[in-house]
């Protein structure tokens, strides 16, 4: 599943293409444009040059300049969505996705200079937007500080799992980060996040940075110390207790019922 760590894994070989021009946007899925029919505005950008390449949590943005217009558009990969660049990608296989390589799979094409960027998205949950709303995600996890976790967790009482998975309070962590985090710092997925204490949000925001910095440099979401644990199996490396196994706001949640308070 991409989450940020695999988004910014998009983002880095993209920059090569900076100042190339959009000759061509291809939907052979009209329907991942969004809103729906939303396929003949992306050609407003067509023949601009692209100038910048961002990202904000999971959403992959691509700004574009031209004589006339300016445009961004934005790119979510959903669970199973791959960016390739000519047919290579930074990643050849999404845990929990197909191991095929099919390119009837390809959402859109978006075509720069000799380059031809494309998404392949087996379960067609991602999308492509023009001018998405970039406003309604919250702060981007890979730098967040104590400061910006304590006011996303003012006045909330969800469980601390849907907490970190809600994209408008801190944008970036998925179903396998979240796990990893609350983890490592010793909260519990189901704790109410007004019962988290000052000290501890102020580890909560180390926790994820360091999370996100570590698994970056181990090269993927699932390179977690407790991704090996998620089995009805595993034992917590740190104590020794059976790990439990929850659903927490839909989500399948592994964590360590010992050592997570």
């Amino acid at each position: 599943m991409p989450e940020i760590i695999e988004i910014e894994m998009y983002r880095r070989p993209l920059i090569a293409l900076v100042g190339e021009r959009l000759s061509g946007i291809e939907l052979p899925d009209v329907h991942y444009a969004r809103p729906v029919g939303a396929d003949a505005t992306l050609a407003a950008v067509r023949s601009t040059s692209l100038t910048a390449v961002r990202r904000v949590g999971k959403l992959l943005l691509l700004d574009h300049d031209g004589p006339d217009l300016q445009g961004t558009l934005g790119l979510r990969f959903g669970m199973t969505g791959r960016l390739l660049i000519d047919e290579v990608g930074p990643i050849d296989r999404l845990e929990y996705s197909s191991g095929r390589n099919d390119p009837a799979w390809d959402r859109v094409r978006l075509r720069y200079g000799d380059h031809v960027v494309a998404v392949r998205d087996p379960r067609r949950l991602g999308s492509i937007e023009l001018e998405p709303e970039e406003s309604l995600l919250g702060v981007d996890a890979w730098t967040i500080s104590f400061e910006d976790l304590d006011a996303a967790m003012a006045g909330r009482s969800a469980p601390m799992k849907s907490f970190l998975l809600n994209q408008k309070a801190i944008a970036g962590l998925g179903n396998l980060l979240a796990d990893e985090v609350l983890w490592r710092a010793g909260v519990s997925p189901m704790r109410p996040v007004n019962e988290v204490h000052p000290a501890e949000r102020e580890r909560l925001a180390a926790t994820i940075r360091e999370v996100i910095t570590d698994l970056d440099r181990r090269g993927g979401s699932h390179r977690g110390d407790s991704f090996p644990l998620r089995d009805a199996a595993a034992t917590c490396t740190r104590d020794g207790a059976v790990m439990r196994h929850d659903t927490v706001g839909g989500r399948s949640t592994w964590w360590c019922p010992a050592h997570q308070g």
